[in-house]
């Protein structure tokens, strides 16, 4: 997979696209993504053939299933009444943003040839719903289909040229796009959590099992 500026180009292609943890509370823009800006490969990348060190399909479908699992039990763990709380006027609330996340899997799933879901907004998708069951069906909706198409992909497909998103850009390019985006919005939603007093399940989980730990060398 050629390499790309993504850092910054996530950023770009997402124009709703919320801070990451250390800027929870920092003013970002609302409006869903429409189209994609041309993106340009790093030009030193085309110089190395040096085959890949392991295969991005699995990979791929191993860190998309672990940001599922987490974003399911982050939603889960907060409570209702918490899910319009946002870090302060013009930033995504805790609704709008697991409403995002689902949103941007379904819209880079598109430049894969994988349609939206039939009657969907995708300009006001982030504000539907503010009702947990729905967020929560929302993003197992997103996740199963993107687990789908990636699954159904064979790893050439991660090389295969995708001009309309930028001149040296393939298909493997937008998988990374999403599990880049699903990590910075899972640090968002972790910050929004703390700052309401919940603790991630998974350090729920940690800390108990380090207690137990501690507990039977006693």
């Amino acid at each position: 997979m050629k390499k790309l500026l993504f850092s910054a180009l996530a950023m770009a292609l997402l124009s709703a696209a919320g801070p990451t943890a250390a800027r929870a509370a920092s003013q970002q823009s609302e409006a869903a993504p429409t189209a994609a800006p041309q993106y340009q490969a790093a030009t030193t990348q085309s110089a190395d053939k040096t085959p890949p060190s392991y295969d991005m399909k699995p990979q791929s479908l191993l860190d998309l299933d672990a940001m599922h699992k987490k974003y399911v039990d982050l939603a889960t763990a907060i409570p209702q009444d918490k899910y319009t709380w946002r870090p302060a006027d013009g930033a995504r609330s805790i609704s709008e943003v697991f409403l995002h996340v689902a949103g941007s899997n379904y819209f880079f799933l598109q430049f894969l040839g994988t349609p939206l879901p039939a009657n969907m907004d995708m300009k006001n998708f982030d504000k539907s719903s503010t009702d947990k069951s729905q967020i929560i069906d929302a993003l197992n909706k997103s996740f199963d289909s993107a687990h789908a198409t990636i699954d159904k992909m064979s790893n050439a497909d991660f090389n295969k040229p995708l001009p309309k998103l930028g001149p040296q850009a393939n298909d493997g390019d937008v998988i990374y796009l999403i599990i880049v985006d699903l990590h910075e919005h899972l640090g968002q939603s972790i910050a929004y959590a703390r700052a309401n007093g919940i603790v991630p399940p998974w350090t729920v989980e940690a800390q108990a099992a380090a207690k137990k730990a501690a507990d039977s060398k006693q």
